[in-house]
């Protein structure tokens, strides 16, 4: 029996992250930026006005008082013009002028600082200064943020909400990035029916095709929800080639167990190499992986049990999109929490199983209640996976954790 570990790696050694595109920047919102993006211009591109007030030279009002209330020391400014943010035409400020300024209105020639308004009068046609400013005071000047030839993004770079507004400060409207891997999900099993019709006798709905393509897109892929193909062998291999020629990953789910499974491992293993081991995990200890096709697309047999699918999924196929994507933590993170009852898990092999994760407002201490999945309880049942927010990681030598003892939790998506 392989260790999770040894999977893990013999998966991740097939991940090949797709060949970067070029897309808008109002597409790349969570991918890897693939290039160095170098600015063109300065940004700010003209030294513009920090704040509204008004635009002075600086050596024209340093004498005022400082204190704002003492109109003693008071010096008077005419008003020449008013500059609003989006201005184009050049101005220019003589000796002993001011000019009336928005946030964001570029700076007249000759104006080196911006006299606040609660630092003034508020006149119109002259404004009193009550307090001096200094040279460079509330101005934005050319190039402070990002000078001609500097990086804006560079190669590597997750690109979020900040990085898009830097590309587009900088003008660039199309960033090369690596895309989102896509990821093909189809069902196997004589027994499934779409969700859209009523099951008969002996037959269930279609879970995981479902399950599965939501679960790919949580981890960033680009995913396309097959359904259910039908076992035939000329048939399903038809459909599985067409996906391979599309798809960087491909999930099958029910081929493991049982006889119509050996039938689809027997018609994948005509398209590349493709293993069914035992994994000491559970649930979910049997499985496939191989890489199929001219490509050697990575391709995964998944249990026809939902929550076995939905669990091997989280520990063998969410880490090779999170690295496709260029993730640097790959795996769920991983924290320790207290049990707060006894937790049973089959020896000899890893247990993930669910729980619900809290933490002690007193202490800051996280806890952990286990849902279910111990030996001898219903590892099948979906409910409980749906109200869980955490995997219980019990190690392959371990077979019960007490009250009270410390193990370790993966943190699931958060809901809400």
């Amino acid at each position: 029996m392989r260790s999770v570990q040894e999977q893990q790696a013999r998966v991740q050694a097939a991940a090949v992250a797709p060949r970067p595109i070029r897309v808008a920047i109002a597409e790349a919102q969570g991918l890897m930026c693939a290039e160095e993006v170098i600015t063109e211009r300065p940004l700010p591109g003209f030294d513009q006005a920090a704040i509204d007030g008004y635009a002075v030279r600086s050596v024209d009002v340093l004498a005022a008082g400082e204190d704002a209330e003492d109109a003693a020391g008071a010096i008077s400014l005419p008003v020449v013009s008013t500059i609003l943010a989006g201005e184009r035409t050049p101005s220019r400020l003589q000796p002993r002028q001011a000019a009336r300024v928005q946030t964001g209105a570029p700076m007249p020639t000759l104006a080196d600082a911006v006299l606040p308004l609660r630092w003034t009068d508020g006149g119109q046609s002259r404004v009193r200064v009550l307090r001096g400013v200094r040279s460079g005071a509330y101005v934005r000047r050319t190039g402070d943020d990002v000078q001609p030839g500097d990086v804006a993004v560079r190669s590597g770079t997750i690109i979020g909400a900040a990085q898009v507004g830097l590309l587009a400060a900088v003008g660039r409207d199309r960033v090369l990035v690596h895309p989102r891997p896509r990821l093909t999900v189809l069902s196997v099993g004589g027994e499934l029916v779409d969700v859209n019709r009523t099951p008969g006798n002996g037959q269930v709905y279609d879970v995981n095709s479902y399950a599965l393509a939501a679960a790919a897109r949580d981890a960033g892929a680009e995913v396309n929800r097959v359904g259910i193909v039908d076992s035939d062998p000329e048939k399903l291999r038809e459909v599985v080639e067409g996906q391979l020629s599309r798809a960087e990953i491909v999930v099958i789910a029910g081929a493991v167990g049982g006889a119509a499974a050996e039938a689809v491992r027997a018609v994948l293993s005509e398209l590349g190499e493709m293993e069914v081991a035992r994994i000491a995990m559970h649930p979910g200890s049997v499985q496939g992986f191989g890489q199929l096709g001219r490509d050697g697309v990575p391709t995964f047999l998944l249990p026809a049990n939902p929550v076995s699918a939905l669990v091997v999924f989280e520990v063998m196929v969410r880490p090779l999109i999170r690295m496709s994507l260029g993730k640097r933590s790959p795996m769920r993170r991983i924290v320790p929490a207290r049990a707060l009852a006894p937790i049973t898990s089959m020896p000899g092999r890893t247990g993930y199983l669910r729980g619900q994760l809290m933490r002690d407002s007193d202490t800051g201490e996280y806890l952990v209640q286990a849902l279910g999945g111990a030996p001898g309880s219903s590892s099948h049942l979906l409910a409980t996976l749906a109200e869980a927010n955490c995997l219980v990681v019990v190690p392959a030598e371990t077979e019960e954790i007490r009250t009270g003892e410390l193990v370790d939790v993966a943190f699931l998506a958060q809901r809400g």
